[in-house]
């Protein structure tokens, strides 16, 4: 993009000096011709300052165009990593469930080893 800007600014300046060299070996008045100069830079400036505004408004929408798809990058990112993280928080909740039934079982098992134990002692008790 340097490089066309450059090409084109060269152009301009090219242009512009033909044409003073033009006007000023021309045989005019010198009113005629300083009127005429006049109008001659005031279109090329004129058209440096469209072309400037092209460039900037090319420029601002290449900037919002990566600054769209950064962003739209970043909320997949930011999407993935909840995805993780809900699969990670539903792993976990399971396995403590699992975990708790599992002691619940085991406790149960231990009280009624105990209950039929504390049975077994009384019974041999009141035989002796």
């Amino acid at each position: 993009m340097k490089d066309q800007t450059r090409v084109i600014a060269a152009l301009l300046i090219g242009a512009a000096a033909g044409a003073a060299l033009g006007l000023l070996l021309a045989p005019e008045k010198g009113e005629t011709l300083r009127d005429g100069i006049a109008d001659y830079v005031n279109d090329l400036v004129n058209a440096a300052k469209d072309k400037i505004q092209a460039a900037t408004d090319d420029a601002k929408q290449y900037g919002g165009s990566v600054y769209d798809k950064a962003k739209s990058k970043f909320s997949g990112v930011v999407s993935d990593a909840n995805d993780i993280k809900d699969n990670a928080i539903e792993t976990a909740r399971s396995r403590a469930a699992d975990l708790k039934d599992n002691a619940q079982s085991k406790f149960s098992q231990a009280k009624a080893a105990v209950k039929n134990g504390s049975a077994d002692v009384n019974d041999s008790i009141q035989q002796a």
